[in-house]
């Protein structure tokens, strides 16, 4: 359970960073991500989900 909490802390503070330190690229980004199909969301998603996975488990490794 600690390791979730922790993972959730990294993750808030990698966003808010970025919202802290560019947020009109962010908004840009949002705008680009909008005017996207939604297939093409999909992949990206399915691509950061894959990402995010490989390494957690190298992590664990």
């Amino acid at each position: 359970m600690s390791e979730i909490v922790l993972a959730l802390g990294l993750v808030l503070a990698v966003e808010g960073l970025v919202l802290v330190l560019a947020p009109r690229r962010m908004e840009e980004a949002l705008r680009l991500i909008a005017s996207l199909g939604v297939d093409q969301r999909r992949m990206i998603g399915l691509v950061a989900l894959a990402i995010g996975v490989g390494l957690v488990w190298l992590a664990k490794g």
